[in-house]
């Protein structure tokens, strides 16, 4: 390592303002990151932050408790640039998933005081896609998913983050105090509306007359975020230990890093405008931006690359014929559905990701981005597509992006080796795959009609779905290479 900038972090406070829920590494790689350069910037202590684990293993938990909740962020421009961060401005973890033990709960009333006490001004989410329980086409609550089922019965204890949302209102209504603002930093569209719609779709299975107060009152604000933080390996840990770091708290990610926030925030909010946040009255255009050319690329390179044994980011973005594939896909089928603001560099933004796709410093694993496909091709492509296809314009690269989804998770690549799903649909994707086995045209067609998942509108699209037949087609009987080629992508 030939550059390394050490910062450590600013003295603790004990002052709480802002509850995250999701204790997660891009929380702690991205928001607190934010934060603690705010505080030792400002001298502003009053923004420390309770940090909730509500799925993870307590582990992590328990194990910044011991650290006095501090904990390292190396961020790596390349291989040998690095800047090690120390961040100290977590100043509670709790937890409220199920322990080893099968108990649920441990610190939930905890969570909920801290929720409820008028000092919190602020709580933001970062719980992925699925946690907000929402069908990913039709933004309605999964009713009958056990965790929402469970806190529609009881509502007091409990499980899900939009359960948790609505008891803490409900119990701030009751005391007279006024609503925290709820700030989702989810990669999901209208992520500000759609946890309104969770919130209030579950709050009015309680009372009624609670679900239009939170309407009425609370504020959700848009946000659109972006760093790229890959699941830490023991690579990783190794080679913060050669500068010194053992902390098995430790987090990796990216130098770049991106937060635009809609500004609503009616009890106030930290100067994050002096730490770069790009504070605006609307985030739309940027998140989808980030979500059709980003994230859409990462779900590209995902499937088809773990198809083709690719394990990492890297890796696939050092093939010539994939990158190929990236560009043909962010600028003719991405960038013209995005209605950006006048001046935006479409092509440059494009040039940028795939710069930072091709960090070597970075293990970002195909098979971390391919988890909860259900949840997030929607919004990554299949909105878009339509958007595309209606207005005469094709989507090819979508449609093979679309066929590598459906064959990965048969839970075996084209070499046949084996691999988890890690989907809240990954019953269902088995019970298609084994009804349809290799008739490729019906299975194509029943994932196709998972109108959880796919815009009707899209899945009664002929061309559209014959374009998917036959890139799975291709795909399955002569591998990537070739279905490559029939896009003209050079390999």
């Amino acid at each position: 390592m030939n550059d390394v900038t050490r910062l450590p972090a600013a003295e603790p406070t004990g002052r709480i303002g802002i509850v995250h829920l999701g204790l997660g590494a891009f929380h702690r790689a991205h928001q607190a990151v934010y934060l603690e350069r705010y505080r030792q910037r400002s001298g502003d202590g009053t923004w420390g932050v309770s940090s909730a684990n509500l799925r993870g293993g307590v582990a992590l938990v328990d194990a910044l408790r011991d650290a006095d909740y501090h904990y390292h962020v190396a961020e790596y421009a390349d291989r040998d640039h690095v800047t090690l961060r120390e961040i100290g401005v977590i100043e509670e973890a709790l937890f409220t998933g199920r322990d080893p033990s099968g108990q649920w709960g441990r610190d939930l009333e905890a969570l909920l005081t801290r929720v409820a006490s008028p000092e919190t001004r602020i709580v933001t989410l970062t719980v992925t896609e699925k946690g907000y329980f929402l069908s990913p086409a039709e933004v309605s609550l999964l009713r009958d998913d056990p965790l929402i089922a469970h806190d529609i019965a009881y509502p007091q204890a409990p499980r899900s983050a939009p359960g948790i949302l609505v008891e803490a209102l409900a119990r701030r209504r009751s005391a007279g105090v006024p609503p925290f603002t709820v700030l989702c930093c989810d990669n999901m569209p209208n992520n500000g509306q759609r946890t309104r719609a969770a919130v209030v779709q579950l709050a009015a299975c309680r009372d009624g007359e609670l679900a239009a107060w939170i309407e009425r009152e609370v504020a959700f604000p848009c946000s659109m975020v972006d760093r790229i933080v890959p699941a830490m390996t023991k690579a990783d840990f190794a080679r913060l230990a050669e500068l010194g770091v053992d902390d098995p708290n430790a987090v990796v990610g990216e130098a770049f890093s991106q937060w635009v926030v809609e500004d609503d925030f009616p009890l106030g909010r930290p100067a994050w405008e002096a730490e770069g946040v790009e504070m605006v009255a609307d985030v739309a255009p940027f998140e989808t931006m980030k979500l059709r050319m980003l994230n859409g690329s990462h779900s590209l390179l995902a499937y088809l690359g773990a198809l083709d044994d690719i394990e990492t980011v890297f890796d696939a973005v050092s093939r010539d014929d994939l990158v190929a594939l990236l560009h043909r896909y962010m600028l003719r089928e991405a960038a013209p559905t995005l209605a950006m603001p006048a001046g935006t560099d479409l092509e440059g933004y494009a040039e940028q990701l795939l710069y930072r796709f091709a960090n070597d410093s970075l293990r970002h694993r195909l098979q971390q981005i391919a988890m909860d496909g259900s949840q997030k091709l929607p919004q990554r492509w299949l909105h878009g597509a339509l958007a595309r296809l209606e207005a005469g314009g094709e989507v090819p690269c979508i449609a093979l992006g679309f066929a590598a989804w459906i064959r990965y998770t048969a839970g075996r690549d084209l070499h046949g080796n084996v691999h988890a799903i890690d989907d809240p649909l990954a019953d269902t994707f088995a019970l298609l795959h084994e009804a349809h086995g290799e008739d490729h045209q019906s299975l194509v067609l029943a994932f196709l009609e998972l109108d959880a998942v796919v815009p009707p509108a899209l899945a009664k699209h002929a061309g559209f779905a014959a374009e998917v037949v036959s890139a799975y087609r291709c795909l399955t009987t002569h591998g990537l290479d070739a279905a490559l080629a029939r896009l003209d992508v050079p390999t």
